[in-house]
């Protein structure tokens, strides 16, 4: 299986398109301002110019709570990853667990940008947090630290990541297709 570019808060792979449209877990900012301008641009998944800058401008221009500043850094995370900056989407939400590391949709979205930068063992890791957590996406992170499982050669763990996936999401088709082409075979055989 390929590198793939996953995002989260509206996870949205890209490329391979392992995630279905709206499947990352972008965080609803409350009010009015740019704030709420870069959620939208989150919540629909594309990579703008006007959305990052709003994102932008709420970050420096407006006076936020912690947890909307937190909520927006995540939501600018996801906005970078649809433009492929995923180092930059690391660099968000990082911040954003800074001021909140209980935020459970931080941690989900780091595992995809962690993925996508090839550091799978810190995925798994950051996905693990987030199931801890009670991810509002579980669907999503299964299947995310499935792909970094997968990619790290751990085929069981992968395996039973995407079932879980395919459990919780059943209309989601992406775990089906991933779990056809496991073979299980029975202990003693093969």
């Amino acid at each position: 299986m390929g590198r793939f570019k996953l995002l989260l808060g509206t996870i949205a792979l890209v490329g391979a398109t392992l995630v279905p449209a709206h499947a990352e877990a972008s965080i609803k900012v409350l009010g009015n301002g740019f704030g709420r301008i870069c959620y939208e641009h989150a919540k629909a998944g594309q990579a703008s110019d006007s959305g990052l800058e709003a994102c932008d401008r709420a970050l420096t221009e407006q006076r936020l709570t912690p947890s909307d500043r937190a909520a927006t850094l995540v939501n600018r995370g996801i906005l970078q990853m649809h433009a492929r900056k995923h180092a930059l989407a690391l660099a968000s939400y990082e911040e954003a667990l800074k001021l909140n590391p209980d935020l459970a949709e931080a941690y989900v979205n780091k595992g995809v940008a962690l993925v996508n930068l090839g550091r799978d063992a810190e995925a798994v890791e950051a996905i693990g947090k987030a199931l801890e957590l009670n991810t509002e996406w579980p669907e999503i992170a299964y299947y995310t630290r499935g792909i970094a499982h997968e990619m790290l050669g751990n085929v069981r763990s992968a395996y039973n990541d995407y079932r879980q996936a395919a459990a919780l999401k059943p209309e989601w088709q992406e775990p089906q297709r991933q779990l056809q082409r496991f073979s299980v075979v029975p202990k003693g055989r093969g």
